[in-house]
């Protein structure tokens, strides 16, 4: 067991590709011959995340039902059942809509310097979400915990870059440029915040906690489950894909807005995973495509838009 494993956190506002990073994150180090564990983090269980670690053979755990701020006790309990399995490296991401991390869980990992060496807090920013963000037109909610969280990174990674190759203006010191599909810039981060020479917690935020909870209320999450017996078999891709269009089209339709969505669909075949960002995109998707039909699969779904939590029943149920 290691004696003083390396706790990273990395954070992000929602869809930043946190669990992309550090999935590439754990096959660099594994390369290395290094040993990695991931902890995720939502509002509630049953997480696209933790199911997407399990497929890739990662040790992981969670932390559910609030943000490492407010549940700082169980993050502990879940670094140290992880530690169990030696990690050299614990990677933990917080929710995407958390911030103030800084004072309320860097810091108290700071103190406990005997048990864990802390990494300094990298903060990923996806290029097209930080120009909706950054603009003057922008959510007052969202906007606030994206600036927020820019402000109280020791370390900004700039995302997908393969995609997304021109940078937009942050306010900030320190910007670097990562794609975790393409490779690119994940040995460099990884050297830079395993390194020791960075300092961890460097920027404590002032902030508004009636704001804050205000924007948090702001945002309604839905977790569901769904088991799928099909009458003729289907490949996982073409079960998941056909999903997605109808529900962003209802959602459009009812002028409900997604900031957020993932989704995964499992059959014994295989599995496929997509992302949406914003209603009418493309998804993000990964996986085995190419899996063969099957007649039962499983749905997992995840997913996250402003105003009054609803709960759109119909689309998940087809």
């Amino acid at each position: 067991m290691s004696i003083r494993p390396w706790v990273v956190l990395v954070g992000g506002f929602l869809g930043a590709g946190k669990t992309t990073l550090l999935l590439a994150a754990v096959r660099e180090l594994e390369t290395r011959g290094l040993r990695s564990a991931m902890i995720l983090n939502d509002q509630d269980h049953s997480l696209v995340d933790s199911e997407l670690a399990s497929l890739h053979h990662v040790q992981h755990g969670a932390v559910t039902g609030g943000c490492f701020c407010c549940r700082f006790s169980q993050l502990i309990e879940v670094i140290e059942s992880l530690r169990l399995h030696a990690p050299d490296v614990i990677f933990a991401e917080p929710v995407g809509s958390c911030t103030d991390i800084s004072a309320t869980t860097l810091h108290p990992l700071l103190e406990l310097g005997d048990a864990y060496c802390v990494a300094p807090y990298t903060v990923l920013v996806d290029p097209l979400r930080a120009e909706t963000l950054l603009h003057e037109d922008a959510d007052p909610n969202l906007s606030f915990l994206f600036k927020k969280q820019l402000q109280e990174a020791d370390l900004i990674c700039l995302t997908k870059s393969d995609i997304c190759p021109t940078a937009p203006t942050i306010p900030a010191q320190s910007v670097r440029q990562i794609s975790a599909r393409s490779g690119q810039g994940v040995a460099a981060w990884l050297d830079e915040v395993l390194s020791g020479q960075l300092s961890s917690g460097s920027f404590l935020l002032e902030i508004d906690y009636e704001q804050y909870a205000r924007a948090e209320a702001a945002l309604a999450w839905l977790n569901a489950k769904a088991s799928i017996d099909l009458r003729n078999p289907a490949s996982p891709a073409f079960v998941l894909g056909p999903l997605l269009q109808s529900l962003d089209a209802d959602l459009t339709a009812a002028r409900i807005q997604t900031v957020h969505l993932k989704a995964i669909v499992q059959a014994e075949t295989g599995y496929v995973k997509a992302a949406m960002l914003a209603n009418g995109q493309d998804p993000a998707v990964e996986g085995i495509l190419d899996a063969s039909p099957a007649r039962h699969h499983e749905l997992l779904l995840n997913r996250i838009h402003p105003g009054k939590a609803t709960l759109y029943a119909r689309a998940i149920a087809c």
